[in-house]
């Protein structure tokens, strides 16, 4: 007779977890070097996130299916029920349209004319609002951070790019059908090889972290920044905020000329929005802001009262943001729900 088989275990079902049903919105915030959609319950509390590398330059329609992938990974992350989904309000860097919730350009992705509120509803079947990045953070701050109980706020993120957000009694400044506030494309007289204008740069080409970081790998090929030279191989891709910031601490000369001179336009260019809209308050946020806070906000402000005309630069508070990286996801939903709709 045949040898009767011994009878093996099934392995034990793990138990399925239980999905909360809330209501939640998704604020997503699609940045220039990485993108994050972050769950937030009523209270703005994150339930959970995602976060994927944008790579801008892998094309439009690998960022279009990253954007659907992060939202729906947070959403697993969080353990809630899709079906609480209330809204989806999503920060992108560029000119956009909020009427037709389309991304018009993103100049730092090499993106154009993308139709992003289609794009999700199809796939979520949910209101979305489509903003600026910076209008977007800059709305949270309004509501829930540094600027909440002002009459209008002023806010100046440098990073990637240079980027501001202006809130003027609970509404952001924007065109009929397209984003505004475009600080960092102020043109100033000057140039650079890169000027597409000659004889004239534009802030960002002065002030953003790119900016810093092009001067930096020059400077380190002239041997002027050794120790950054030795971490990053002064290569644009490694030279980040952290990595400036510590060439800045330690002390060597060319950073602190770079970023002195850096600061200094910034502040004209924020005196030049002081001039024309007189803000209560002017919060600062960003990836260089979050490494060297007391640099940016002292000097910052020193350069705006030398710039601005000083009765409309005098009592002007200035502040950190408060909401770090949530701001553009927590400030997108905000809108969404309080004046987006």
């Amino acid at each position: 007779m045949p040898a009767k088989k011994a009878k093996t275990k099934s392995a034990p079902k793990q138990p399925t977890k239980k999905l909360r049903t809330l209501p939640f919105w998704i604020g997503f915030d699609l940045g220039g070097t990485k993108m994050m959609a972050s769950v937030l319950d009523a209270n703005y509390n994150v339930l959970g996130s995602a976060r994927k590398s944008t790579n801008g330059s892998d094309g439009a329609a690998k960022g279009r299916n990253k954007i659907i992938k992060a939202i729906q990974e947070a959403i697993i992350e969080a353990g809630v029920d899709p079906k609480g989904l209330q809204g989806i309000g999503i920060g992108c860097p560029g000119l956009v349209n909020p009427e037709k919730g389309i991304l018009i350009f993103a100049p730092n992705l090499g993106w154009t004319n993308m139709a992003l509120r289609k794009l999700l509803q199809n796939q979520f079947k949910c209101p979305i609002v489509v903003l600026n990045d910076v209008d977007a953070g800059t709305y949270g701050e309004y509501v829930l951070g540094a600027g909440k109980g002002a009459r209008s706020l002023l806010g100046v993120f440098p990073g990637t790019g240079v980027g501001s957000g202006f809130v003027y009694n609970g509404q952001l400044v924007m065109g009929r059908a397209i984003s505004a506030m475009e600080l960092g494309n102020l043109l100033l007289p000057g140039t650079h090889i890169g000027s597409p204008v000659f004889g004239t740069v534009t802030l960002e080409d002065l002030t953003s972290r790119l900016a810093l970081a092009s001067q930096a790998g020059l400077a380190c090929y002239r041997g002027q920044l050794a120790d950054l030279d030795k971490k990053t191989q002064g290569s644009l891709r490694n030279i980040r905020s952290k990595a400036l910031a510590n060439a800045f601490r330690s002390g060597e000369n060319a950073a602190m000329v770079m970023f002195r001179n850096s600061i200094r336009y910034l502040g004209m260019g924020v005196a030049t929005v002081v001039n024309l809209l007189a803000p209560d308050r002017i919060t600062l946020g960003g990836g260089l802001v979050e490494e060297l806070p007391d640099l940016y906000l002292n000097l910052l402000k020193e350069e705006v009262e030398h710039y601005a005309i000083p009765e409309l630069a005098r009592g002007i508070r200035y502040s950190l943001a408060k909401l770090g990286g949530q701001a553009v996801a927590a400030g997108a939903v905000a809108w969404m729900r309080n004046a987006g709709k």
